[in-house]
């Protein structure tokens, strides 16, 4: 094996680091300076009439909140292996999402945080990260279709029949997958996988479970405020059922963190032009939504990205030692 000199690896891993975050904010100020469907004149006319101290505090408050449920969550899963505070895993969950902004689906997240543990514990800070990631789509995926649904039912987009072979095909792929569970693929299997998910202690999942629809709740109900902020009036149940709806199917589309806003707000488009909302408020929410909840805590994120620490440092190597 080449040995690579101390310094050098220094040099590397800030190198990494710088383009890291200069990587996130080009994405960002490229997505937002080269979007022509961004009507800045009717915004600041809109945010001046309806401006208030309140309403962005409450808007902001929401997003803490997102951000705050998902580094909940992190601790209390990260606790399988060893338990953090929620500072760590405020900075374990920044940094990874900063890393990940630019790969396909966040992948870029699970390396994120397996770096801040040691090499044995990589398998399990994937493992973690994915009941994490996946509970978050299950809720997405069960609102999400009710929320479908309902829509459906209200404006009559696809036929009863297509919506009730929809799901007898959902309910059939979940039978057969369950019936050859056994069957192992490269060594891994359902029913692996399942044994591996009952490890994890109950209480767990259980706050698991909570916490992940605590956010669900937050995220939908900001984005149902900022609508309500550009003066969309329609009932509740309307408007709830089409935000379920565009982030059930935006989130079953391959996309990267820094293009989420525009697939989720070309699948919005659809939804609340349907609602007779115009294009540009649709536009203009789903970039706010991916400001306040991307783009702020990937800018808090670098900072600790710059700031990383290997576990495996010389200087940690040595604390360990003399403990």
């Amino acid at each position: 094996m080449i040995s690579i000199p101390h310094k050098t690896k220094q040099f590397l891993v800030l190198l990494i680091k710088v383009l890291i975050v200069a990587g996130a904010f080009y994405f960002i100020y490229n997505q937002l300076a080269n979007n022509d469907k961004l009507d800045w004149v009717q915004f600041m006319t809109k945010f001046k009439k309806n401006q208030s101290v309140a309403g962005i505090g409450f808007i902001l408050l929401l997003s803490v909140l997102n951000r705050y449920f998902e580094i909940l969550k992190w601790q209390n899963l990260a606790s399988y292996i060893k338990p953090i505070s929620v500072l760590e895993a405020t900075k374990q969950v920044l940094a990874a999402l900063t890393a990940g902004i630019f790969t396909p689906n966040g992948v870029g997240e699970y390396a994120g945080k397996a770096l801040y543990y040691e090499k044995h514990e990589t398998k399990q800070v994937v493992f973690l990260n994915l009941i994490c990631n996946g509970i978050q789509m299950v809720l997405t995926i069960l609102i999400g279709l009710v929320g479908l649904f309902y829509f459906n039912i209200q404006f009559n987009i696809v036929e009863t029949q297509t919506v009730l072979l929809i799901f007898g095909v959902l309910i059939l792929v979940f039978v057969v997958l369950f019936s050859i569970k056994k069957i192992a693929i490269k060594g891994y299997s359902i029913e692996k996988l399942i044994q591996k998910i009952n490890e994890i202690p109950k209480r767990i999942h259980r706050k698991n479970i909570l916490l992940g629809s605590c956010r669900y709740l937050v995220f939908s109900h900001q984005y149902y405020f900022l609508f309500l902020a550009f003066d969309v009036d329609l009932p509740y149940l309307t408007l709830m059922s089409a935000v379920t709806s565009v982030y059930f199917l935006a989130s079953s589309l391959p996309t990267f963190q820094f293009l989420d806003f525009a697939v989720k707000g070309s699948v919005a488009i659809f939804f609340f032009g349907i609602l007779g909302v115009n294009e540009w408020i649709v536009i203009f929410v789903s970039t706010l939504m991916w400001f306040l909840n991307v783009v702020l805590p990937v800018v808090i994120g670098s900072y600790y990205v710059l700031n990383f620490k290997s576990p495996l440092a010389p200087e940690n190597s040595a604390t360990r030692k003399h403990i």
